[in-house]
């Protein structure tokens, strides 16, 4: 091989090497955002049963208002 050969060879695989540490980043990031929508929507979830728990204990507190 050529030095200009090598030399290509040399520059497009900094060029892949870049691009691959560059993907990492990307994906390391994309995790973290999943992480915290994950921890969001667990909070969310959490939200929805304590409103259903008091909501069900209201419409039992007024049906058995209705009976008295």
């Amino acid at each position: 091989m050529e030095q200009s050969e090598l030399q290509a060879l040399a520059d497009k695989l900094d060029r892949l090497i870049e691009h691959c540490q560059k993907l990492e980043r990307d994906n390391a990031m994309l995790r973290e955002l999943q992480d915290d929508w994950n921890r969001e929507r667990a909070q969310l979830m959490h939200k929805n049963d304590l409103a259903k728990n008091k909501i069900e204990a209201m419409i039992g507190r007024l049906r058995a208002l209705e009976h008295h």
